[in-house]
């Protein structure tokens, strides 16, 4: 057996993406600039949205979602707990309670069922609501949107694993995740171990113009250079035809959210390759689904949601190892020594010390049975047939013991 060592993800950064930055490094803007312009033209065009705006990275754009959104102290949000951090942090930071749905045990989405339970539990309103599209699978859009509406709650995709993704709608066309077809805005990532990468970075895409250029605003600073938006004329135009060139107007609390012009080059030469990368995807995901089917009744793949066409940023196996007589721990520890890498994705963040104290103990099960099964096999692009087949191999050898 090879010893090389497979990671559970990584990056594919060819030559091209190389000149792409060195191009940039090598033009008159390095902060946010044309580059930056032409890369969400492009990502909403890729995504059928009507506007894109590119930030830092998915964290922060959780946090302009739940800024754009008014979303305050007096106010709740929905998170699901089956997700990373900043799906609830987000909320958090604008002084919302958080109140956490739970998840489907097999998949690790928000169902509709679970979305009205967590509604059902509010003791004050709920603004805004963040599903997320787990491990590139979709959450039921049409019938929680459906649900959200009839609460007056803002509903936001947290789609950072699932650019590329497709969900049917109630009319049975498919809708490409980010075309915001049943959501205010959706938010994506970029980091390294995601379908296409900037390095750090994220994406909001919208059809709302509005809530557009209150992102823009809130991205930098809160600050306004448009004439027509102006507020104090006098200071502006001092008594000019033409608006002062230096002029402009911090209106309300903003933030630097900004990106690197060479960044946002590597994400637009990284987003022309998006077809190849999801192609390979669903390549990997139908060697493994038919690998490990039959294996084993102790281990099953994330079953994919039957309403979508997903293209998986992580492939999830469900492994019973209270059955299998070993822990999760040590079956990682016997697939690293056979050169495989792998993650748990993720711990429920209901669980989380930080959000116990603020919230108590609560008890969500179908998440608590997800993250109890759930362990991530190594799967990305720069995956070869050969790697694929040895990760399947070690699964096998190691379940068998």
């Amino acid at each position: 057996m090879s010893d090389k060592f497979i990671p559970y993800g990584r990056h594919w950064i060819d030559e091209d993406d190389v000149a792409a930055v060195a191009e940039s490094l090598r033009s008159d803007w390095l902060t946010t600039g044309p580059a930056a312009e032409a890369f969400e033209t492009a990502f909403a065009q890729a995504v059928g949205a009507r506007h894109a705006v590119v930030v830092a990275n998915g964290t922060v754009a959780l946090h302009l979602a739940a800024l754009v959104t008014h979303v305050g102290t007096e106010d709740l949000g929905i998170a699901p707990t089956m997700s990373f951090l900043a799906s609830a942090n987000g909320m958090r930071y604008t002084g919302a309670g958080i109140l956490f749905a739970d998840a489907d045990p097999d998949t690790g989405l928000v169902t509709p069922e679970t979305f009205r339970a967590a509604i059902a539990r509010a003791t004050r309103p709920v603004k805004m609501a963040v599903v997320v599209h787990l491990n590139g699978n979709p959450v039921a859009m049409p019938e929680i949107a459906r649900i959200a509406a009839e609460h007056g709650i803002v509903l936001v995709e947290d789609a950072c694993h699932a650019l590329g993704t497709s969900y049917r709608d109630e009319h049975g066309t498919m809708v490409k995740v980010g075309a915001c077809r049943h959501s205010t805005m959706t938010v994506f990532s970029l980091h390294p171990v995601k379908t296409i990468t900037m390095g750090e970075g994220g994406v909001i895409t919208t059809q709302d113009p509005v809530v557009y250029e209150r992102l823009k605003r809130l991205r930098s600073h809160g600050v306004v250079k448009a004439p027509e938006q102006i507020v104090d004329h006098e200071l502006a135009f001092s008594g000019n035809e033409s608006m002062n060139p230096w002029y402009y107007e911090m209106q309300e609390l903003g933030f630097n959210y900004r990106v690197s012009d060479f960044a946002c080059m590597l994400a637009h030469s990284q987003l022309k390759k998006l077809p190849r990368f999801a192609e390979r995807r669903v390549w990997l995901k139908a060697f493994y689904d038919k690998s490990f089917a039959g294996l084993s009744n102790l281990v099953t793949p994330v079953p994919a949601a039957p309403y979508g066409e997903p293209i998986l940023h992580l492939y999830p196996l469900l492994i019973d190892f209270a059955t299998l007589g070993r822990d999760r721990a040590r079956v990682m520890a016997e697939l690293r020594a056979l050169g495989i890498g792998t993650q748990v994705h993720y711990i429920p963040v209901h669980r989380q010390p930080y959000y116990v104290r603020h919230n108590g103990i609560v008890e969500l099960p179908g998440a608590d049975a997800y993250y109890a099964r759930a362990l991530s096999i190594p799967y990305y692009p720069l995956l070869t047939d050969q790697d694929a087949e040895r990760v399947v191999d070690a699964v096998r050898q190691v379940l068998s013991r």
